[in-house]
């Protein structure tokens, strides 16, 4: 009966605590009807104001994928103090990398114009990106243009990255098989090795300032495991504060859906980041 009466009460905290999160969907963030070009935003309606926000850009090799599938990453960084936009963004066959990455970049700035109004500071945004995403995140963060083609300057906090696909495109696309992976690939980065070089968030290291969270796996694939603590090694070596963490027995999917359990360890290391970064 005790055991039986816990699960009852930690079951209603839960709803109470998911309760107290809203969900605003749909937002346009480039002033067109592209549902592309959305997102959602989570946010805990507790009072507090200039809480972080966190965006994250979803993976799926930049042609498959939408932000409605990761509510629950929404959710669960909304419930611990952090609120969350999930956006969409254009994928492959329709567009290539760089308007990919000038709408992402759009909806950053849209985030700082507008995040306030769901109490959160636009002086705290950091950015989160799994596979895909990841390399889309590095690479705005990375390559001053996106930010200037939408006319602001960089104005990410820190940056999270969760099993990054993509960190140097030449090297991948150079050195990997030509299966069906590297055609769906081309799609996106052309067959032009200068392309592949543009495209790669490893050749702008000089310009990043700001700090970075990086998770992989130690079952991912293996150009992640390569490119990632490489990325990790170059931006120190710059003074870059950086952490890396191998998430043992994790393979590429699973790094990010393990985080549809509130209680997972990467919410801790990413909110601590978050909040430390957040006070400097």
């Amino acid at each position: 009966m005790q055991k039986f009466f816990g699960v009852v009460v930690l079951i209603f905290f839960s709803l109470v605590g998911s309760a107290q999160v809203k969900k605003v969907k749909n937002l346009n963030y480039a002033g067109n009807t592209s549902e592309s070009n959305t997102l959602n935003i989570y946010y805990k309606n507790d009072g507090i104001k200039d809480k972080p926000v966190l965006i994250f850009i979803h993976g799926g090799s930049w042609s498959s994928g939408k932000k409605e599938t990761y509510w629950w990453l929404g959710r669960n960084f909304a419930r611990k103090g952090v609120v969350t936009a999930i956006i969409n963004y254009p994928l492959a066959p329709n567009v290539q990398y760089e308007k990919m990455g000038d709408d992402c970049a759009l909806a950053v700035k849209w985030v700082k114009e507008n995040i306030a109004d769901y109490q959160a500071s636009p002086d705290k945004i950091f950015v989160m990106g799994h596979s895909a995403g990841g390399h889309l995140a590095a690479l705005i963060n990375a390559d001053p243009k996106y930010f200037e083609h939408v006319g602001i300057k960089n104005p990410i906090k820190g940056l999270i990255l969760d099993d990054p696909f993509g960190l140097d495109m030449h090297q991948y696309l150079t050195e990997a098989n030509k299966d069906d992976f590297y055609f769906e690939f081309i799609r996106t980065f052309t067959t032009k090795p200068s392309v592949w070089t543009m495209a790669s968030p490893m050749h702008y290291l000089e310009n990043i300032k700001n700090p970075q969270l990086l998770f992989y796996g130690s079952k991912t694939y293996p150009a992640i495991k390569l490119q990632t603590p490489e990325y990790a090694r170059k931006l120190k070596a710059n003074g870059i504060d950086v952490s890396i963490t191998e998430v043992k027995g994790k393979s590429h999917i699973p790094m990010i859906s393990q985080m549809i359990f509130g209680c997972n360890v990467l919410y801790k290391d990413i909110v601590t980041f978050i909040s430390h970064v957040s006070s400097t």
